[in-house]
């Protein structure tokens, strides 16, 4: 039925006026269509409409004889002396506008193009391509698109590894020309088949001063997954990337299996007199270890506090009611949905929920006591919340630090946790600390010991001091050796005062020649070669000298920047910054850790099967890491195939307008 078009809404005692031509309807006609009915309906030309030249206001012609004159009167009163041109609507001459018909856009791609999209979603969403075996997604993208085929499980398979084979061979490549030494870092899991894998990822920082970093590999570790199986599978790994003589150091996951595999592989390199190798314990792991262990006694309670939040994230009244009672009793804003997650990002806002919304929280419970009464804390056990939330907020602003830093360097994350190491101890020590919370002090302390002893070596100590924010003054006090200095100066002599540098080289060449060639001038060119030793070994040592007599850097600056602008003070040093600061604190990144993320990136991981796992896992880092996706030799242009999509093709139509 066609209605009068602007008599609704003008007076609300007009009744509304009816096109004659369609106020009647055979039966047939008002009979309802189906969907499918629907979509072969053709487009039908637009009626023939009177607009208003002042405002726009369109009437159908059948009406606009009355409501225009209606329309004008009320709302552009004075009309006909505003423009002698406009004449009464009664003796206006009729106007048909006809709106254009919208052609349809070529298309400009295969329906075949769709696939490669669906390449792209499989590999972000790390799903497996037996996703697309269900029938009504395939259905779905039918309805839209009759003429599009889904590749089969199998040929996603084949493209999504040789996809794989690709881009890996690109980064062989790239890695071959990185000048500096890279470090790596280890993780491992179980997947749903019990299978177990070890992920490889190579970071370095660039001549540029830019910090770099690629997963290497996703590889199954063989039965019975011991040290010696993880160490072949990582010497397979780096040699496959010609990296096994240029890897500086090894940060682990802190399992027995995975030190004892660095051990061997230390050993290794140390028989072929290759560069120093050092491998690392990660402080992420360690610092979470510690922080369960604090919240040993209080697991009972945050697990009701979760409880309730997750019943308000589940309903929009209870929400809408804690906010209120926020707001009432001026206990802050709080975002929903609240973080709920076992990690330790969910379980510090259980703690901040009764410390900082208590009264709230117990006044909606009240509310609900019939169904939530149970959820009621008593006076024991919001003290032992508070006591815990004042204990662990140092250990909250040392993760979410961590988290955010662009460069968490080894010395930063030392630094750290020499101040949790303090917290430690300050709590076993103070009179007023309740007896539950200093025996999990007792057992956090050992394994702050346990992480120290690991990490107290020349290695370390070289990365803290490289570190422009840390150097001599901010270093542990366990790292912190006389000796220590010493040795790392003349590792920073040995190894960089002249190996950089071909000047320099080229003196001690012809210096070596001149002592084996012996002759009449011997005793002279000795004594040359001796002037020249000491000024360039004077030279190097003058640099680290200067470098650790300046004050610590702010901590907030950028490392890598300061570094870039100061490489032309200290030449020979920045190259040795460029390898140490490369060194990971942490195995794992630490968001993936300490937030809820992570839960979403181990249910990925642990999910995949193990025919995709290696590929979807790689190829998803790289992409991420700004590597464009690569099929044989051509790489696959997908903000062009986006652009063709929008403006038509890809086999679906856009819909008229």
């Amino acid at each position: 039925m066609q209605f009068g078009a602007g008599v609704v809404g003008e007076k609300s005692g007009v009744l509304m006026d009816w096109n004659v031509s369609t106020a009647y309807k055979n039966l047939k006609d008002m009979e309802p269509k189906s969907v499918m009915d629907v979509a072969l309906i053709p487009n039908m030309d637009p009626i023939d409409n009177r607009k208003c030249k002042f405002c726009g206001q369109i009437y159908s012609i059948s009406t606009a004889t009355g409501n225009l004159g209606r329309h004008l009167s009320n709302r552009h009163p004075g009309y006909d002396k505003l423009d002698d041109s406009i004449s009464t609507p009664g003796s206006q001459a009729i106007i048909v506008i006809k709106k254009p018909q919208i052609q349809p856009k070529t298309s400009h791609i295969e329906p075949e193009h769709l696939n490669w999209l669906l390449i792209k979603w499989l590999i972000l969403a790390s799903l497996p391509p037996s996703t697309f075996e269900e029938k009504w997604l395939s259905n779905s993208f039918k309805f839209l698109s009759p003429p599009v085929q889904i590749w089969p499980t199998e040929k996603f398979q084949a493209v999504l590894h040789e996809v794989f084979r690709s881009m890996r061979d690109d980064i062989r490549c790239m890695l071959e020309n990185v000048s500096s030494k890279v470090s790596i870092t280890l993780d491992f899991w179980t997947s749903y088949q019990q299978i177990f894998y070890m992920s490889v990822t190579c970071q370095w920082i660039d001549e540029s001063w830019s910090f770099r970093k690629f997963l290497l590999d996703i590889s199954r570790v063989p039965s019975p997954c011991g040290s010696a199986e993880i160490y072949h599978t990582l010497i397979k790994v780096l040699k496959f990337y010609n990296l096994e003589t240029r890897v500086l150091s090894c940060t682990h996951d802190n399992s027995t299996n995975a030190v004892l595999a660095c051990h061997t592989l230390k050993e290794d390199l140390d028989s072929q007199k290759a560069n120093p190798f050092c491998y690392v314990p990660c402080a992420a792991r360690t610092l979470n270890s510690i922080i369960d262990d604090s919240l040993r006694s209080t697991k009972l309670v945050i697990s009701k506090i979760r409880e309730f939040a997750l019943e308000m994230n589940s309903s929009s009244e209870m929400m809408e009611e804690f906010i209120q009672f926020t707001t009432t009793y001026q206990e802050g804003n709080w975002k929903f949905p609240l973080d709920v997650s076992s990690r330790w990002s969910g379980t510090y806002q259980m703690l901040d929920i009764v410390r900082k919304a208590g009264r709230s929280m117990e006044t909606l419970i009240r509310k609900y006591e019939e169904t939530h009464g149970r959820l009621l804390l008593n006076s024991a056990e919001k003290n032992a919340i508070n006591i815990m939330h004042s204990y662990l907020e140092p250990f909250y602003k040392t993760t979410n630090d961590i988290c955010t830093n662009r460069l968490p360097t080894l010395g930063l994350v030392l630094f750290f946790m020499d101040h949790i190491s303090e917290t430690i101890t300050a709590c076993r020590e103070s009179r007023h600390t309740p007896d539950w919370l200093k025996n999990a002090a007792v057992d956090m302390a050992g394994k702050v010991r346990s992480y120290n002893d690991q990490v107290s070596n020349i290695f370390t100590y070289m990365t803290a001091i490289l570190d422009p924010r840390i150097k001599i003054e901010l270093i542990p006090e366990s790292l912190n050796l006389e000796n220590y200095l010493e040795e790392a100066r003349s590792h920073f002599v040995r190894n960089y005062s002249t190996t950089h540098f071909a000047s320099v080289t080229m003196t001690y060449g012809s210096t070596q020649e001149s002592e084996d060639g012996g002759g009449v001038n011997v005793s002279f060119a000795e004594e040359i070669a001796r002037k020249r030793r000491r000024a360039s070994m004077g030279t190097a040592t003058d640099e680290l000298t200067q470098y650790l007599s300046e004050p610590p850097a702010p901590i907030p600056i950028d490392v890598l920047e300061w570094w870039k602008v100061n490489s032309g003070r200290y030449p020979r040093l920045s190259v040795m910054a460029r390898d140490f600061l490369a060194v990971q604190a942490a195995a794992v990144v630490p968001e993936d850790l300490f937030c809820s993320k992570g839960d979403e990136v181990e249910r990925q991981k642990e999910s995949l099967p193990y025919s995709s796992m290696q590929a979807i896992l790689c190829v998803r880092s790289w992409t991420e890491s700004g590597m464009k996706l690569k099929y044989k030799s051509t790489e696959i242009d997908y903000e062009r195939l986006m652009e063709l999509v929008e403006n038509g093709g890809g086999g679906f139509e856009k819909k008229q307008k």
